[in-house]
């Protein structure tokens, strides 16, 4: 069982009552700042960090404790510069917690290993009782106990307006009307749950979340690479959204995405849902080793299911034992076996309003009229066949010569359909109109919507481990299998890439509903309860509220995976609903707000800020699913890469469609997005990061888009209100949701004076306004 911790590192500097425990406090630390250069592989110093008994035996300078250790992590050594080495010194907090450990005599377990498998990570989650308290609500009693330890208060809640923009947000990704506003205030404390029942059933639910998973699927519509040529994937981003929004379980959700092609009569839906793995790039550049590019994307799929359903760093053992955590390389390998096995075939997709299934089966129908109708007609085929010369042969197409050169004996049905089709051209009074049904629908499967899409070979491929990670250096053989430090497969199952998926979402599995529920906690509050969100090993940091970690991912997998049962019950917990202001007392305490005693601030998404400003000025078109669309872009973005692009700018509402369904190129993503810290979709996307750079400013100034967004704004407000005053109100509904400040109001009034007495006409004026409305900090924010 977990060994049980309830407050950060810094509040156990805070209380300085609990004894420290150092497999969950002091071995992460030591491995996160110290095992590099001290460790199984190096030993600078002659000194090994990687056991206490290792630090206790010390090295050149003599042992490191009692005193060593504390004197060089805290500079104060007579000789040795403090540690680590020409990096950043540890923290205050982190410091303390080492003197602290010392004093209480540097406990550690006994028969310690560098790697030990009793990381907390590896050991199953359990359920631990709810602290004792007033609170009911189960996130809130864990948060509450914690800050009650560290002597803080929690914030109070926040302005209802703040919360109900706050929820449509982060539920949907768009603002709320002026009219839901305004719903909301007249019933704010009691509206909370149906509100949240509401943007839960809200088809931009699956949008604003599967961006979340799409950006950890590395999707993209572009091969990558160099070339980077289109591709057609977007029927994968359908299926998530549309898996979201009826919130199919989350283990069903990834036993399709891994094995969709080996479930029991897949639909297609399963099948679209492999795409996951074909996320990958592609490179089709001239004389490339196609094998070589094969086993680099085989290499890309272990890492990406290591990182998002286990959380763990496995790509690095691809050239080596796993430096810090317990994996080894042919541990690896036996996983690299699990992805090793697949065909990648193209699946074609029915356009909206098609039936695929049907389609085909018209088409057999009409292959088995026409090669009727071509075997009462044999011999009409045969004679004409005998009148072909040499010259006359030249005048039918390559695919019949090819056809004419087998012998007749060993010719099928799609040749004698070839032959003809050839003859037919020669002779109208045998054409056959059942012909050109079959020619109509081979066109709608070769020129209709395609996705790519994963499927098992019959025959397993050879997988030997690669010495130092090398293809053209294979070693020994070797089988699929797990990590030995995790749960073995089930007894007597099939080692294949299905039995993989299941072990993945086993309930004894301790990583993967963990390291889900800490990444859905991330996008509430900026960071997970484990901040190392892609690494759970020993490098990672140790998380912040374990217990409630543990309670939320036990939680999670008791309401049968269902991330709308986890988003409910985060954004109804008090802790969540704070208001983020910080406040002196508390900021000093807990200056990182690692014990949630306020929300956090945080900058929108690349596509919620496009979404929040074309809602804000009424352009959005809410269509949902199919092709990606080509909103204007800056001139000349697309001759930045190898091979010139073309950007067939949408027209009508597909110009002003969510961010969701931009259309990606890897090598030339839109600038808008990728300004705003959108990924690229190279390689799985755990967590964005939020930079804070003049280019954002300049864009939502100046960027095509954003300035036509300005002037829809500027023409709305002029539409739907009457006085300046009104307009100005309005205008901080649309983008903010709330009513302007007096000080606000009065800035903006003096603005659109300045604007008018410039000789400015009145629209060009109010698209000031609008343009600084758009570019707020607090519009392209969630409070």
């Amino acid at each position: 069982m977990l060994r049980s911790i309830s407050i950060t590192l810094l509040s156990f500097t805070a209380a300085s009552q609990a004894a420290v425990d150092y497999a969950t406090q002091i071995k992460p630390l030591l491995q996160q700042h110290c095992v590099k250069c001290h460790g199984a592989t190096t030993q600078k110093s002659q000194l090994k960090l990687d056991t206490a008994d290792a630090v206790r035996t010390g090295g050149k300078h003599g042992p490191a404790l009692p005193d060593l250790l504390v004197q060089v992590v805290s500079g104060k050594h007579g000789e040795i510069p403090q540690m680590p080495y020409k990096r950043g010194p540890l923290d205050s907090a982190q410091i303390s917690l080492i003197k602290q450990w010392v004093e209480e005599g540097a406990q550690a377990p006994a028969g310690e290993k560098p790697s030990d498998d009793r990381h907390w990570a590896f050991i199953a989650p359990v359920k631990a009782a709810l602290p004792a308290g007033e609170t009911r609500h189960p996130i809130d009693a864990f948060i509450r106990a914690s800050l009650a330890k560290a002597g803080l208060e929690p914030s109070p809640p926040a302005a209802p307006a703040t919360l109900m923009r706050r929820l449509h947000l982060d539920l949907t990704g768009l603002p709320p009307t002026p009219a839901e506003v305004a719903d909301f205030l007249t019933k704010p404390a009691a509206g909370i749950r149906e509100l949240v029942t509401k943007l839960l059933s809200s088809k931009h639910y699956g949008e604003r979340w599967g961006r979340w998973w799409l950006d950890q699927a590395r999707y993209g519509d572009s091969n990558g690479y160099s070339i980077d040529a289109p591709r057609s994937m977007w029927p994968y981003r359908d299926y998530v959204v549309n898996a979201l929004n009826e919130d199919k379980p989350f283990d069903q959700f990834t036993l399709e995405q891994l094995a969709g092609d080996m479930l029991p009569k897949p639909s297609r839906e399963q099948l679209i849902a492999t795409g996951f793995h074909r996320n990958t790039q592609i490179n089709q550049e001239g004389g490339i080793d196609k094998e070589q590019f094969r086993i680099e994307s085989v290499f890309d799929r272990v890492a990406t299911t290591g990182t998002v359903w286990l959380g763990l760093t496995i790509g690095c053992a691809q050239c080596h034992d796993h430096k810090f955590d317990p994996i080894s390389q042919r541990e690896y390998y036996q996983l690299f076996a699990f992805l090793n096995n697949q065909d990648e075939p193209t699946l074609p997709v029915p356009d909206p309003g098609q039936d695929l299934d049907k389609l085909k089966a018209e088409h057999a129908r009409v292959l088995k009229q026409i090669d009727a109708h071509i075997k009462e007609r044999a011999a009409m085929l045969q004679e004409w066949e005998k009148t072909l010369g040499e010259q006359s042969k030249k005048l039918v197409d390559a695919e019949a010569l090819k056809s004419l050169a087998k012998p007749a004996a060993k010719r099928g049905a799609a040749d004698q359909r070839v032959l003809f089709k050839a003859m037919t051209g020669t002779s109208d009074s045998v054409f056959n109109p059942l012909y050109d049904r079959h020619l109509e629908l081979e066109n709608i499967f070769k020129n209709g919507t395609t996705t790519l899409v994963m499927k098992e070979l019959p025959q397993p491929r050879k997988t030997t481990l690669f010495i130092k990670g090398d293809f053209t250096r294979p070693a020994d053989e070797v089988l699929p299998g797990v990590p030995s430090v995790l749960p073995p497969l089930p007894a007597g199952a099939k080692a294949d890439r299905l039995a993989l998926a299941h072990w993945l979402i086993d309930p004894k599995n301790p990583l993967t509903a963990r390291v889900i529920v800490n990444r859905v906690w991330q996008q509430y509050f900026g960071r997970g309860l484990v901040a190392t969100e892609n690494d759970f090993g020993t490098m990672g940091r140790p998380p912040t509220h374990p217990e409630l970690l543990d309670w939320l991912a036990v939680d999670f997998m008791e309401h049968g995976w269902s991330l709308k049962h986890l988003h409910t019950l985060i954004v109804t917990s008090a802790t969540y609903q704070q208001s983020s202001v910080i406040s002196g007392t508390a900021a000093q305490t807990d200056p990182n707000n690692d014990l949630l005693w306020r929300q956090n601030r945080l900058r929108l998404d690349a596509e919620v800020v496009r979404d929040v400003c074309l809602a804000a000025s009424g352009l959005l078109s809410t269509k949902m699913g199919g092709a990606p669309v080509y909103p204007p872009i800056p001139e000349g973005v697309m001759s930045l890469g190898q091979v010139k692009r073309g950007w067939p700018l949408s027209k009508g509402s597909d110009r002003y469609r969510r961010g969701l369904y931009t259309f990606i190129f890897r090598a030339t993503p839109p600038p808008a997005l990728s300004v705003f810290d959108a990924p690229d979709g190279f390689s799985t996307c755990t967590r964005r990061i939020r930079s804070n750079t003049p280019l954002q400013a300049l864009t939502l100034l100046n960027d095509s888009a954003y300035v036509e967004f300005a002037q829809a704004l500027a023409a709305r407000l002029v539409k739907e209100a009457k006085t300046d005053e009104a307009r100005i109100d309005r205008a901080y509904l649309l983008c903010l949701a709330r009513a302007p400040l007096e000080r606000e109001r009065q800035a903006l009034m003096r603005l659109l004076a300045d604007e008018r007495q410039a000789n400015t006409a009145e629209p060009e004026a109010w698209q000031a306004v609008a343009r600084v409305m758009l570019n707020l900090d607090e519009t392209i924010t969630r409070e």
